[in-house]
C-alpha cells in the first residue's frame, strides 16, 4: 500500500485530554449505547470569550449570538445563558428553538429571531421582547399586524439584506452585483421600499440595525457587504431612522484537519484517482464533484476546506482588519467611527472543539478488493455523524478496547459503513486510513462534531437508536458526566455545586 493518506483531526485541549481518557469513554458507551455524543460545555464559553477578545482588540461593542441550529444540546445553550447578558445571546431560527432558548435561561432581550418565520414564531418573539431579524417586507407587515392586534410592545427589528452592489459602481450605469443572490433577505437595491415600510409601521417596530449573511468564505466579499451596510445605515439616518448595529451573520469557519500538507496531499491524490492514475480513494470512484472527461479533470471539489489557517475568531479579526477600497478604512474602523455595534451569529465556530461522537465497532470484514480490503461496520449511521453531508472530511480517532495484539498490521485503509440496511449508508465515501485495523468492541471517536454534525440530520430510520448526549467536565485526573438535559451551569456534572 502507498503512504497512508491521513486526514488527522485538529485536537486542542481539553478535547485532547478527553480522547486520552479511553477507559472513561468506553464506560460511557457501555452504559448509554452507541452512538453517543459527548459535549464540553466549558469549551463553548471559552470560544465565546475568544470572539469577545476580538471585539476588545477593535474597540467594538455588540453581541455574539450563538446560532442554535448548529446543535440541539441544552447543556451548550444553558452554559452560554450564564455568560454576561451584554456579551452573549442566542440566534433562534424556529418556534421550538425559541422555546428551548427561553427554557435554558435566556431572556427575550438576548434573543435574535432569524430565518423564515410563521405567525406563531413572530408572536412569541414579539411577546418576549426578542429582536426580530426580518427576512422580507411581508414579514415586517405580519409582525406589525400582530403587535397592533395583541397590544404588544414595540419590537426591535433588524433588516436582513442580500445582493449587495459594488460600492465603486453604486449609482452608475451597469452596476454590478457584489454578492450572490440569496433566497433570504431583501435585495439591497430595494432598501428604499424597505425603509418606507419601516416608517409606515413605526408605531409597531423600531429599526435597530441592518444584517447580512453571505454563504461564502471570501473575506473581500464579506468586507464589501459590511461596508455597504455602513453606507445604507447613513441613508437610514437621513430619513430619520436610528439604526445602530450591523449584524454580519456567521460563516467564520473551523479548521478540522491538523496538518495542511495532509489536506493538500489528499486533494491532489483525489484528482489523480479521478484520472485513473492511482487506485480509487472513494467508494465506487465517487469524485466529490470532480470527473474525468477525456483525460482531463473537470468540475470543482464540493468539500469544506479541511485545513483553514484562519478560522473562528481569527477569521473575524482578519475581516475587521481588511482595507476598505472605497471608503479607505477597514471594516472595524468604519464601525468604530460611525459608533455602530457589531453583532455576529457564529454556529459551527462557536462550538469548535466542544464535542465528539463515539461509535462502537460492530464488525470488520474483508471486501476482496486490493485497494480497500476491509469494511468496518459501526454502531451508528450516516445521520448520526453527518460530517460528509457538510463536505467535511476528517479521520476518526481509534480508541482500542484493550492493548493491541502483537500481530496487528500497521496503517490500513478501510471503508466505514453504518447500521442501516441501505447500500448508501456510508459514514464517509472516502477510504479512511487508520493506524491499525480495528476490532469489534473498539471505539471510533469522530472529533469536533458539535457543529452541524452530531444531531443535525439524526433520525429514527429503521428504528435504530438516536445518539444520547452527555456533558462532561474534567476535575483533576478524573472526568464527571451527566446527561445533556440534566446539565446546569450552577452545578458540576454529577450534581455538586459549581
Amino acid at each position: 500500500m502507498d503512504v497512508p493518506l491521513y486526514l488527522r483531526p485538529r485536537v486542542d485541549p481539553p478535547l485532547a485530554s478527553l480522547l486520552g481518557a479511553a477507559p472513561f469513554l468506553h464506560s460511557l458507551v457501555d452504559a448509554l449505547g452507541s452512538p453517543l455524543n459527548v459535549l464540553l460545555p466549558e469549551s463553548v464559553a471559552a470560544n465565546a470569550e475568544r470572539f469577545r477578545a476580538v471585539y476588545r482588540r477593535h474597540h467594538l461593542a455588540g453581541r455574539v449570538y450563538f446560532a442554535h441550529k448548529a446543535n440541539r444540546s441544552s447543556a451548550l445553550v444553558r452554559r452560554l445563558a450564564a455568560e454576561a447578558p451584554a456579551a452573549v445571546g442566542v440566534d433562534v431560527a424556529s418556534l421550538d428553538e425559541l422555546r428551548h432558548a427561553l427554557s435554558c435561561g435566556f431572556t427575550g432581550d438576548r434573543v435574535m429571531a432569524t430565518g423564515p418565520k410563521d405567525r406563531e414564531f413572530l408572536w412569541l418573539a414579539a411577546r418576549v421582547g426578542a429582536t426580530v431579524n426580518l427576512d422580507s417586507v411581508r414579514e415586517l407587515e405580519q409582525l406589525a399586524d400582530l403587535v397592533r392586534k395583541y397590544g404588544l410592545s414595540r419590537v426591535d427589528v433588524l433588516a436582513r439584506l442580500s445582493g449587495f452592489e459594488s460600492a465603486a459602481d453604486h449609482g452608475g450605469a451597469g452596476t454590478r452585483m457584489l454578492s450572490r443572490r440569496s433566497r433570504f433577505g431583501t435585495p439591497a437595491g430595494e432598501v428604499e421600499e424597505l425603509m418606507a415600510a419601516v416608517e409606515r409601521h413605526a408605531d409597531a417596530v423600531e429599526l435597530t440595525g441592518l444584517a447580512y449573511h453571505l454563504d461564502t468564505t471570501g473575506l473581500e466579499e464579506k468586507g464589501r457587504a459590511l461596508e455597504q451596510c455602513v453606507l445604507l445605515m447613513d441613508r437610514c439616518r437621513a430619513r430619520g431612522l436610528a439604526p445602530r448595529a450591523v449584524d454580519i451573520g456567521g460563516g467564520f469557519g473551523v479548521g478540522y484537519v491538523a496538518d495542511a500538507e495532509e489536506w493538500e496531499r489528499w486533494t491532489t491524490a483525489l484528482s489523480e484517482a479521478v484520472l485513473g492514475g492511482r487506485p480509487p480513494l472513494t467508494w465506487r470512484g465517487h469524485g466529490y464533484g470532480l470527473r474525468n472527461e477525456g483525460g482531463t479533470v473537470r468540475g470543482s471539489v464540493a468539500l469544506y476546506p479541511g485545513h483553514r489557517p484562519a478560522a473562528g475568531p481569527g477569521y473575524l479579526d482578519e475581516l475587521l482588519s481588511l482595507p476598505a477600497p472605497v471608503l479607505g478604512r477597514g471594516p472595524g474602523t468604519l464601525l468604530l467611527e460611525h459608533l455602530h455595534d457589531l453583532h455576529i451569529e457564529p454556529g459551527r465556530s462557536l462550538v469548535d472543539q466542544c464535542g465528539l461522537s463515539l461509535a462502537r465497532v460492530l464488525d470488520v470484514r474483508r471486501t476482496g478488493e486490493d485497494s480497500a480490503p476491509y469494511l468496518v461496520r459501526l454502531g451508528m449511521n450516516a445521520g448520526d455523524v453527518s460530517l460528509e453531508e457538510h463536505g467535511v472530511l476528517v479521520d476518526p480517532v481509534l480508541l482500542p478496547r484493550g492493548e493491541p495484539e502483537k500481530d496487528d498490521e500497521g496503517p490500513v485503509g478501510v471503508h466505514l459503513v453504518g447500521n442501516l440496511c441501505l447500500e448508501a449508508d456510508l459514514i464517509t465515501r472516502r477510504l479512511v486510513f487508520l493506524p491499525r485495523l480495528p476490532r469489534a468492541g473498539d471505539l471510533l471517536a469522530f472529533v469536533n462534531t458539535a457543529g452541524y454534525a452530531m444531531d443535525f440530520h439524526a433520525h429514527h430510520a429503521q428504528r435504530q437508536p438516536l445518539a444520547r448526549t452527555v456533558a462532561v467536565e474534567q476535575e483533576g485526573d478524573f472526568w464527571r458526566w451527566c446527561l445533556d438535559e440534566d446539565y446546569w451551569p450552577i452545578t458540576h456534572p454529577g450534581g455538586t455545586p459549581a
